[in-house]
């Protein structure tokens, strides 16, 4: 059966998780304001195929969409609303069993690898000079289309249900590498930056009057952006390049919603993103996820290099899962601690869970964590 839409298989890997944390909780505790209880969940849920090996398996329909699991963090609510490429369609060109060709909505050729990935490849992109950007800038600039609909009362039912608020940008680095590649994007720091400025400025100014009006009209608590900027060997833009292209942007949306009464400013990047995390810092940053062991990024000595400066989601090595439990336990054991001490992260797996974790080395992550989490909140409360 040919599928809708690209976006289809993501629905495959789908989890529920029961959260149970309020707003306020949520937000006092991720800002170092109240260290109360430890926060614990899983960011993204399972890789392609792991649902199949858990149900054979034996798995419970309900540990197959991890409900059956227990978490405990906040839950988010974005205000729907456009700050993001807008217009064009999706067509799939062709699919087999083991993948699905489409031309995106930014008109580029994409393949996704059923069997491997949740999200499609890149083959081409439509920017590779200004002219080129001149032809599709249209699809950034700023029109009230962006604000159809019923944002207003999304808010509202999101705040009424004790959900963070929370308004999403476009990355600083990503979307600019969604148009040129990254190859092309890292090339045109050196050799067209008036581009990379001017795509920059555009996307930013189309933010900044969205998110102006939306939080005007209501309160936003948490600002989210994807980069994905950085791999096992570090990042591919550098402190001078988060400087001088990346940071103005964010700084312009940061100031005005911290302003209005926004506290936290979340950043996804798989990686090693330590060599950029000062500059990220500066940008206003304050929180950053999933923090990758096998790249090198540590929770433990994160915190103690940077403190209350930033908070963390992630963190647990997902490879991890796949030892023996006596690994599983050693990696818990190094991390859990200190962070419940500290406060301000959200523990949990630093990605998807891989495709060979046993079930049963996942039910023991599980208790194994808040067994150590409950053990080390008490000593917390009563030292």
């Amino acid at each position: 059966m040919c599928a809708r839409s690209i976006r289809d298989y993501h629905a495959q890997v789908a989890i529920k998780k029961r959260m149970g944390v309020r707003r306020e909780e949520y937000l006092d505790y991720m800002t170092f304001q109240a260290n109360a209880r430890p926060l614990f969940t899983e960011i993204f849920g399972p890789i392609v195929g792991l649902k199949e090996e858990w149900a054979a398996q034996g798995a419970s329909a309900a540990e197959l969409d991890f409900s059956a699991f227990r978490y405990r963090d906040g839950e988010f609510g974005t205000v729907p609303v456009q700050t993001n490429w807008l217009g064009g369609e999706e067509r799939i060109l062709e699919e087999t069993d083991e993948h699905v060709l489409a031309l995106d909505r930014m008109g580029r050729h994409v393949k996704l690898f059923k069997r491997a990935a949740t999200l499609p490849l890149p083959l081409d992109y439509p920017v590779r000079t200004t002219d080129d950007w001149r032809r599709i800038r249209h699809h950034y600039e700023f029109s009230q289309e962006r604000l159809a609909g019923d944002w207003q009362a999304k808010a509202a039912e999101h705040l009424a249900a004790g959900r963070v608020v929370c308004a999403r940008m476009p990355g600083g680095f990503d979307e600019p590498r969604q148009l040129m590649g990254e190859e092309g994007l890292c090339v045109a720091y050196y050799e067209q930056t008036q581009l990379v400025h001017d795509i920059l400025q555009t996307i930013g100014e189309t933010v900044y009057q969205v998110l102006d009006r939306v939080s005007k009209a209501v309160r936003i608590d948490a600002l989210i952006v994807g980069e994905d900027l950085a791999g096992k060997s570090g990042p591919l833009a550098g402190p001078r390049q988060v400087r001088e292209f990346i940071a103005p942007y964010y700084r312009r949306i940061w100031d005005l919603l911290a302003g209005r009464g926004a506290r936290l400013f979340i950043q996804d990047s798989d990686g090693d993103v330590g060599p950029v995390i000062p500059a990220f810092l500066e940008a206003g940053v304050n929180v950053m996820y999933p923090m990758e062991p096998a790249a090198g990024m540590d929770i433990v000595k994160v915190r103690e290099q940077y403190g209350t400066r930033l908070a963390l989601s992630g963190g647990i090595d997902k490879h991890v899962l796949r030892r023996s439990l006596d690994e599983i336990t050693a990696e818990l054991e190094y991390k859990i601690p200190p962070m419940v001490r500290t406060g301000g992260c959200v523990l949990g797996l630093d990605h998807r869970v891989p495709n060979g974790t046993p079930l049963d080395n996942y039910r023991f992550y599980i208790d194994k964590a808040w067994e150590i989490m409950d053990r080390e909140a008490r000593k917390t409360h009563t030292s």
